[in-house]
């Protein structure tokens, strides 16, 4: 594993949660591609779940998901992103974040999520570090069986 820059403020749970959001917003289509667009879901085979609509929570998730985070753990998202997408390498990860302050750190949310692919670029710049996502899934997924097998005692 990739020894992390004392300037990493942001934890692996939340860059992942994050890119995990990403990765739903990233399956989402523009509203109106569906020409065949059945009269209920069973007749659309639930095509129309990966089509952005006006009232879907996928993108206030990761909005809400980004928000509260403080300028130095969304200057760290973005140059994860930016590394991910090859503009930077760890070995320039000062310049990257200098380079993010460039974003308005209210706009955060608004700037990645316009990046195409943002879930791709946070995996690899998480895989550089030595994170991977399955190794986060597997961890997440023995918490909630353990979680589950506890309330099944009480």
């Amino acid at each position: 594993m990739r020894d992390l820059d004392p300037n990493l403020t942001l934890d692996a749970n939340t860059m992942f949660y994050i890119l995990l959001k990403a990765r739903e917003f990233d399956a989402k289509e523009d509203e109106g591609v569906d020409p065949d667009e059945g009269s209920n879901a069973t007749d659309d085979k639930a095509i129309d779940i990966l089509q952005s609509q006006a009232d879907d929570s996928v993108e206030e998730e990761f909005v809400e998901a980004i928000e509260p985070l403080n300028e130095d753990e969304k200057l760290d998202l973005i140059a994860l992103a930016w590394i991910g997408r090859g503009d930077f390498d760890f070995d320039e990860w000062a310049e990257a974040r200098e380079s993010a302050r460039e974003v308005d750190p209210a706009q955060t949310a608004q700037y990645l999520i316009q990046m195409p692919t943002l879930s791709d670029y946070l995996e690899d710049a998480l895989a550089q570090l030595g994170f991977t996502l399955d190794d986060y899934l597997a961890v997440e997924q023995r918490a909630e069986t353990a979680s589950s097998s506890n309330a099944q005692v009480d």
